[in-house]
This record gives structure tokens, C-alpha cells and sequence, in this order.
């Protein structure tokens, strides 16, 4: 079996671990691991996919030889190197939101848009953790009965900010936080301990946040539905891991719930875990380092023409980013679409 030399910039990151985890765990063909990060990690050494490795620090000449590249480190480094990766060759498989809306680079969750990977440029991107948990359920019920409208509210888990989002809640709880904004150096504009925060990212003019707009942007994109009316309420909560999505969408054609359990349940990477009233129906404690997303509370939304509301988990850390970003260079090693035109 061939196998293909892969750089992990922000190896050291919480992303960047739960990637060289998962190469491990999916038996992933590494010929070389080349573990990337900042100049203040460099010369440190990590085990990873069989070999104790150094961590190099990330430049534009860091993508020689290489194959690919999983780039974790925020869009300022994806957008300051991805480019000379490229240039040398090398596939960019990209976590932040960088590229995500350029129309010249897919963005791939591979269970339900992988044809678009065929005609990469070199630059692929993953979405937003949050879009992919909602789509990872709403997809099979898309292809059954046609999405018309999109509503979500978002419940994300602290770690989703972060080594920092966890450290934060864990020292948080041995406090008594008030209402009050954060004094100190934290990823969150106010406590978390035993509070909600409806504020991820940056506000914009029309009073949505920029996590948000993601959900509605990306979303459109991976569904190929560029009018999709879509609105999102993304809240922090005081969850370790895994977020929660609750959803209500609008279909096109008359909807009921058997078709929807099968829909569901005949889609890979979503599992049905619906029986409410035996308390079966998917929470974050159960979804942590899990490969598959959760999908529960299924019923018909009476608010709606041809509603539904459902509610899906998934590990924003897995799904969310680490695995769907191994899938994306599983599905380009097997379909031999590494190879890339400028």
C-alpha cells in the first residue's frame, strides 16, 4: 500500500492532537507525519503515527515533499501559507474559515458533497464545526424531502474555543462568577461556569454574530442551495465537549416522521437515537470522541408547513474538524485525486 508524507500545522493545538489521534486510530497510510506549529513550540517532540517526531516551525518552505497538509492554526496562518503549500504541490486541507466561501475551493463534509472535491485547486476547505453537526442530520432529510427553510439554535461546547475554552470552565467552576464581563484573559466575553452566552465571534451590523453567518453561508454552499433562507442563534454553554444543534426546518414536500427515522437511519455517519420516552435521544457526554453524530427528539414541527424538529450531537473536535478533515484526504487518496491543475 502507498503511503503519503502529511504535515499537521498546529500539531500542538487541541485540533491538531485529536488529527494525529485519529490518522492513528483510522489506520491512516503515513509515510511521514512533519508536525508544524509556532516558533515556541519548535525543537519539542511529540509522538505521532508510530514515531517520535520534532516539531518544526511552520515557514513557507515547512511543505516540501509533502502530499498534504492539515492546516489548524486560525486563518491568519492558513492565509499566509497555504498558498506556498500549494505551490509546492502539496494539498491544503484547511479547518478555518478562510477559504470556506472563496467559490474557487470546495468545502466538503464527504458524506454528502464529495464530487466537488474532483476539481480541487489544491486548497480544500472544512466547514465551520457547528454547520457540520447540523448537516450531518439535516442531509438525509434534505434528499428525502427537499429543504425550503433552515432555523437552528446552536449549544457549543467550550472546547470549541479551545485548550483555553476548557482550562477557562474548569477554573471557573471552582469560583462564584457573577453577570459581570471577564476581567481577565479569557476566550469568552463573560463567565461560563454555570451560564449560557449568546455570543460566538464577532457581532455584525444586522445583530448576528459571525459564527452565524457561517452556519447560513456555509450551509447554502454544501447544499448547493445559494437562496436557502437560513437563520442561526449560536450560545456557548458549559460543556466540555461535543455541541448540540436544535433544529427546525421546512421542507418542500409533505413530511412525516417514519420517513424521516429511515431517511436518518440509512444515512452514514448519522446514528438515530430516538426513543424519548425511554430517555434515549443523543447528549454531549454520549457523542464525545465519537465518529458519528446523534440525532434525536425527531417530530413534526406544527409551526411550519412541512416542518420537522429535530436535534443532533456531534464532537465539534471530531466531526467538527479532525475527522472530516482525515476523510477528505481518505476520499482523495482512494478516488487518486491528489493530483491537482492550478
Amino acid at each position: 500500500m502507498k503511503k503519503y508524507r502529511i504535515g499537521i500545522v498546529g500539531a500542538t493545538g487541541a485540533v491538531g492532537q485529536e488529527i494525529i489521534h485519529l490518522l492513528e486510530k483510522r489506520e491512516f497510510p503515513v509515510a511521514e507525519a512533519r508536525l508544524l506549529a509556532s516558533s515556541r513550540s519548535a525543537g519539542l517532540e511529540m509522538d505521532a503515527c508510530g514515531n517520535r517526531e520534532k516539531i518544526i516551525e511552520t515557514t513557507p518552505d515547512s511543505f516540501k515533499g509533502l502530499d498534504m497538509a492539515i492546516f489548524s492554526s486560525g486563518s491568519d496562518i492558513s492565509i499566509k501559507y497555504a498558498e506556498d503549500a500549494r505551490k509546492q504541490g502539496c494539498v491544503v486541507i484547511d479547518n478555518s474559515s478562510a477559504f470556506r466561501m472563496d467559490p474557487q475551493v470546495p468545502l466538503v463534509i464527504p458524506e454528502i458533497n464529495l464530487s466537488d472535491l474532483e476539481d480541487h485547486k489544491g486548497i480544500i476547505a472544512n466547514p465551520n464545526c457547528s454547520t457540520a453537526v447540523t448537516l450531518m442530520g439535516l442531509y438525509p432529510l434534505h434528499k428525502r424531502f427537499g429543504l425550503k427553510r433552515l432555523i437552528t439554535s446552536t449549544y457549543q461546547a467550550v472546547s470549541g474555543a479551545g485548550a483555553a475554552g476548557l482550562t477557562t470552565l474548569l477554573n471557573e467552576l471552582d469560583e462564584n462568577p457573577t453577570s459581570e464581563p471577564n476581567n481577565h484573559d479569557s476566550p469568552f466575553p463573560y463567565p461560563i461556569a454555570y451560564n449560557l452566552i449568546p455570543h460566538i465571534d464577532d457581532f455584525r451590523d444586522d445583530g448576528y454574530t459571525k459564527e452565524e453567518l457561517k452556519m447560513r453561508n456555509e450551509s447554502r454552499k454544501i447544499l448547493g442551495l445559494p437562496k436557502l433562507p437560513v437563520s442561526c442563534t449560536c450560545v456557548r454553554v458549559p460543556v466540555k465537549r461535543a455541541h448540540s444543534i436544535s433544529v427546525n426546518a421546512e421542507f418542500q414536500t409533505s413530511v412525516n416522521v417514519p420517513d424521516a427515522r429511515k431517511a436518518i437511519e440509512s444515512f452514514a455517519g448519522a446514528e438515530l437515537w430516538d426513543i424519548p420516552n425511554s430517555g434515549r435521544y443523543p447528549m454531549p457526554l454520549g457523542y464525545a470522541e465519537k465518529e458519528d453524530c446523534g440525532v434525536g427528539r425527531l417530530r413534526i414541527d406544527h409551526a411550519l408547513p412541512n416542518g420537522l424538529a429535530f436535534w443532533v450531537v456531534g464532537d465539534q473536535l471530531w466531526k467538527g474538524a479532525a475527522l472530516n478533515a482525515i476523510q477528505i484526504a481518505e476520499s482523495l487518496v482512494k478516488r487518486q485525486w491528489l493530483k491537482f491543475v492550478s
